[in-house]
């Protein structure tokens, strides 16, 4: 018999693509995902037609909110800037093939300590 997510030592993610789904099919994936004792949902595996919009990791945040899920924005996710909207929407991790830009660009824009 297998185990419900989140009784292993190991987090657990639910990947959606959002790209694909409507926004009451976002919500029942995460309702479904905090029943199943997910750890964190996810927005999308990078192979859909689009990846995270500020839009879906609001919605998402607010729906896993009570259950106090993790929430990943992906896809898409190429400057600071891009980062920066997706965590203030609501998202606790952000995954992006360009974290190296990202993290350039945050530490050049960061005020110098002296």
């Amino acid at each position: 018999m297998s185990k419900p997510a989140g009784t292993a030592a190991a987090l657990s993610k639910v990947i959606f693509e959002t790209a694909l789904l409507t926004d009451e099919e976002k919500v029942r994936a995460c309702e479904l995902s905090m029943k199943a004792g997910a750890d964190y949902v996810k927005t999308s595996t990078g192979f859909a037609s689009g990846g995270a919009t500020a839009e879906d990791i609001a919605l998402m945040a607010k729906t896993v909110a009570p259950k106090k899920l993790g929430v990943k924005a992906s896809g898409g996710i190429r400057t600071y800037d891009d980062a920066v909207r997706m965590i203030e929407a609501g998202a606790t991790r952000i995954g992006a093939s360009a974290s190296v830009r990202i993290l350039e660009e945050a530490k050049a824009r960061a005020p110098q300590r002296g």
